[in-house]
């Protein structure tokens, strides 16, 4: 598995299956064309372009180009990438009929071929193992951030602290949180927290 340390952005989720089986990296999703009116995820893709710097990798069609254009000119501050593959004309196995334009997007692209626009990119690191300290749903009920009382008021102060958008729910804030830290990590947060240290 590589390594890639910025988040990746891409279209749906068949690309994000398909980056997943190569890459470990955090992969969101633009949905296509929801993106521009999904403040949540636009939250949380600035939050990555601050932090870890983000990717873009859509289909090479004009809807994809659309995309992209949209994510650059929506986000200011950060590091951002572009990732692009090649014009390959054919068709995805799950689709009857080929794209309007004829082109394969990125769930049909070959795997060197990904790896290589990558390359050519930059961006890619040395293998690294996997994480052995994942937090789980079940992690944040046991640790108050979802299902009680105050579960609310203690992920927004959480997210105050490590400097999150306040637009996150609670699928996107454990996402965020896995790349960010281990379990223990987070633990000792909430424990800082709570006894009213900064």
């Amino acid at each position: 598995m590589i390594h890639v340390a910025q988040a990746i952005i891409v279209e749906g989720k068949y690309d994000k299956i398909k980056l997943s089986s190569l890459l470990d990296a955090v992969i969101l999703t633009t949905n296509g064309f929801h993106i521009f009116h999904d403040a949540e995820k636009m939250a949380l893709i600035r939050y990555y372009a601050k932090t870890t710097g983000i990717i873009i990798l859509t289909d090479s069609d004009t809807a994809g180009f659309r995309i992209r254009n949209y994510l650059k000119g929506a986000v200011h501050d950060g590091k951002l990438f572009h990732v692009y593959i090649p014009d390959i004309y054919g068709k995805e196995r799950r689709k009857l009929k080929p794209s309007a334009e004829g082109k394969l997007g990125v769930e049909g692209i070959d795997k060197n071929a990904l790896l290589a626009a990558f390359e050519k990119a930059g961006v890619l690191t040395d293998e690294i193992p996997e994480k052995t300290d994942p937090i789980t749903k079940y992690d944040l009920y046991e640790l108050g951030l979802s299902g009680g009382a105050d579960s609310k008021s203690k992920r927004k102060a959480l997210q105050k602290r490590l400097h999150l958008p306040d637009l996150l729910s609670t699928a996107s804030l454990l996402e965020v949180l896995n790349t960010m830290m281990t379990k223990t990590e987070l633990c000792r947060i909430l424990d800082e927290l709570s006894s009213g240290a900064e």
